[in-house]
């Protein structure tokens, strides 16, 4: 198994893919946790958490 997330914009374009992989489903969200602001403040609106690139969430990253 290899967890990613795939980055969306606001209007639901691709915004690529965070440039690491990670082993488990925590440690993919430990480093969102880390770099959601980092990763809005370019732009980013939404984030999909992939596994084994089958969708398994979305999340926005709006503060509100």
């Amino acid at each position: 198994m290899a967890w990613s997330w795939k980055l969306e914009k606001a209007d639901g374009q691709d915004a690529g893919a965070a440039e690491e992989t990670f082993p488990t489903r925590s440690d993919a969200e430990s480093w969102l946790g880390e770099n959601w602001r980092d990763l809005r403040a370019d732009g980013v609106e939404r984030v999909v958490l992939l596994d084994d690139g089958a969708a398994v969430y979305t999340m926005s990253l709006d503060e509100a």
